[in-house]
């Protein structure tokens, strides 16, 4: 009897141990949903989160795919000035970075002895024309033979082409500038003998113009026409257009390249002769591609996209993601070759905040494109 008493009251206990748990199980209950609905009826009242971006229009562009060559950089006109006759230096006007004018004297070398046997040559041929002259005179009254006179006017034309050699010697030992160029480096001074064809400094064409020869694989030269173009660049600088003005007829058999020469027209902006620069070289017919800014191009673990602005049933633009395949970068543009269409708008700055849906407040007026197309 005193058992079933105490289990009857253990039993009680655990009843209202568990009610008490339930109690507050439900009251717990009750009061969270009432603090969502109360969450939820704060957030409905707020306004939908808003990104501010930038836009572009894609625009569709001709793109002809490039491969890159290293050419070299040259003057129309390039020559190594060097003496041909043998002599000590007189005068020097040998000014490293100067531009000199063709015909410009650069240096003397010591005449003094041809000029005195120039003087001397003068005079026998100013002798032998005064003779020549009364042998002729003679001649008119028969005082005289032909054959004297004929032998007078060899003596004057000896007399005269010595002068004239002499003159010549002295002309080749005045060293001139034959074309308007930039002098290089020298180390001639006054005084200095000089053997024959000594190198006395270089001369490098100042023209409109210069030249960049590079070297393509022999497929690539096949696809190459006179009149193409090319772009030129060293360092970071833009590159400079020049056109294809010539193609080696043979390709080297051992490494199976093509020589080509390019001409640039602007050659204020070209890199100076002799130096180092990339060549890009077209490959192909030119193709059409879509052109966006490259700020609208984002990267992800899925690959490449971009996010379209569009309307939604309200008519508020929201950002949805653009699987795209991208090309070639051009400068601040990039090309699309699929999962984009001409005409459709996509976010540039600002694109990196966005997401799947977002609201999105175009911050500039929509309609603007893309840059034109290089």
């Amino acid at each position: 009897m005193g058992r079933a008493f105490v289990n009857r009251r253990g039993w009680i206990g655990s009843t209202l141990l568990l009610a008490t748990i339930v109690g507050l199980g439900g009251g717990l209950a009750v009061w969270k949903v009432a603090d969502i609905r109360s969450a939820e009826a704060a957030a409905a009242s707020q306004p939908e989160p808003t990104e501010a971006v930038t836009t572009a229009v894609a625009r569709e562009g001709e793109h002809r795919r490039t491969t890159t060559a290293i050419g070299t950089v040259l003057a129309l006109r390039s020559v190594t000035l060097r003496n041909e006759l043998a002599g000590t230096v007189r005068q020097v006007r040998l000014i490293p970075g100067q531009v000199v004018e063709a015909g410009a004297l650069l240096v003397a070398l010591d005449v003094s002895v041809e000029e005195a046997e120039l003087t001397a040559l003068e005079a026998q041929a100013a002798l032998a024309q005064t003779s020549l002259a009364r042998l002729q005179q003679l001649n008119k009254h028969l005082a005289t033979s032909q054959e004297e006179v004929d032998q007078a006017r060899a003596e004057r034309d000896v007399a005269l082409a010595q002068t004239a050699r002499t003159r010549a010697i002295i002309e080749r030992k005045m060293i001139r500038a034959p074309f308007r160029a930039r002098v290089g480096l020298a180390d001639v001074h006054p005084g200095q003998y000089l053997n024959e064809g000594t190198q006395l400094t270089t001369l490098q064409g100042v023209a409109d113009a210069a030249h960049v020869d590079f070297t393509v694989a022999q497929r690539v030269a096949a696809g190459l026409r006179e009149g193409d173009s090319v772009g030129v660049s060293a360092g970071d600088a833009p590159p400079v257009p020049a056109r294809i003005v010539a193609i080696d007829a043979r390709v080297d058999t051992t490494t199976r390249n093509a020589l080509v020469r390019a001409r640039i027209e602007a050659a204020g902006d070209a890199p100076a002769p002799g130096a180092s620069v990339r060549v890009l070289v077209p490959l192909g017919p030119a193709t059409t591609a879509v052109v966006v800014p490259v700020s609208a191009l984002r990267k992800g673990p899925g690959g490449d996209h971009v996010f379209v602005i569009e309307p939604d049933k309200e008519g508020k633009s929201r950002a949805h993601v653009r699987p795209v395949q991208s090309g070639t970068v051009l400068g601040d543009e990039v090309l699309i070759h699929e999962g984009l269409a001409a005409g459709e708008q996509v976010a540039t700055s600002g694109s990196f905040k966005l997401r799947e849906s977002v609201l999105v407040a175009v911050a500039n007026d929509s309609t603007a494109g893309a840059k034109g197309g290089k």
